[in-house]
């Protein structure tokens, strides 16, 4: 994995044509054990995307991941799943270093939360609706309260099957591949059954298979590995475990 920062191990891989995962390791600690790590994800286009911010104090270390294969003042849309501080933290410095960029998100997120804590009016996406980045075309997809925050929602890429799939699927530890084709269902229950921040919504079972629906190739998990393979069937068997 390209390493962009020696001292913070971060690194940036594409994992799909024009999908950039940029990764930063937390090294294990008494509330985390295993370590922990925060991505972002990049898709570069004729309107470049941002999905996750990062923390507010990760800026430096993803806004020097981005510089190494864009200029950072291209970006067009600084995007999130829910409102909280990995997914949108550094939402405000992203904003002041890129003049044309604004925040895309679910219209609920720009209602009750992006409306006046941005630093310039969002985006905002009715579930469903797509946005053409240029060669790319996200959609966004509605799921509230899976796995937590009414206004959470998921970001669906087309031309290479990539569903943002935010913090579902969320792997332990400090030391993951950029992307894995082995499993990541059994560490992330583990992580969710110990950690308990999944809302346990009544329409998880929806939810879930509108999901399972789009048929996606690669998994974009905000933290871990993202996961190649059967995207469907991982899904199906996520949800027969928050059904259990």
């Amino acid at each position: 994995m390209p390493i962009v920062n020696k001292d913070s191990g971060t690194t940036i891989d594409e994992i799909a044509d024009g999908i950039y995962r940029i990764s930063t390791p937390v090294p294990p600690s008494e509330d985390l054990p295993p370590g922990f790590t925060f991505n972002q994800y990049l898709i570069v286009d004729d309107n470049p995307l941002l999905y996750h911010t990062g923390l507010r104090q990760m800026f430096p270390l993803t806004s020097q991941a981005i510089a190494s294969v864009m200029p950072i003042d291209k970006l067009r849309y600084i995007g999130f799943s829910h409102v909280e501080a990995d997914e949108c933290g550094a939402l405000n410095d992203f904003l002041k270093v890129a003049p044309q960029a604004v925040p895309l998100c679910g219209d609920i997120a720009a209602m009750v939360s992006v409306g006046d804590m941005a630093d310039r009016p969002p985006r905002p996406m009715a579930d469903g609706e797509t946005i053409d980045l240029g060669r790319h075309k996200v959609t966004w997809i509605a799921t509230p309260h899976l796995p937590h925050g009414w206004e959470c929602g998921h970001l669906y890429e087309a031309e290479t099957r990539t569903l943002f799939c935010g913090d579902l699927f969320s792997q332990p530890g400090a030391d993951h591949p950029a992307v894995t084709e082995s499993d990541i269902l059994e560490p992330s229950e583990e992580m969710r059954k110990a950690l308990d921040y999944y809302s346990h919504t009544s329409n998880c079972a929806a939810l879930i298979d509108r999901l399972a629906g789009l048929k996606p190739e690669l998994l974009a998990c905000m933290h871990g590995a993202a996961w190649r393979g059967d995207g469907a069937a991982l899904l199906r068997a996520l949800g027969k475990e928050l059904a259990s």
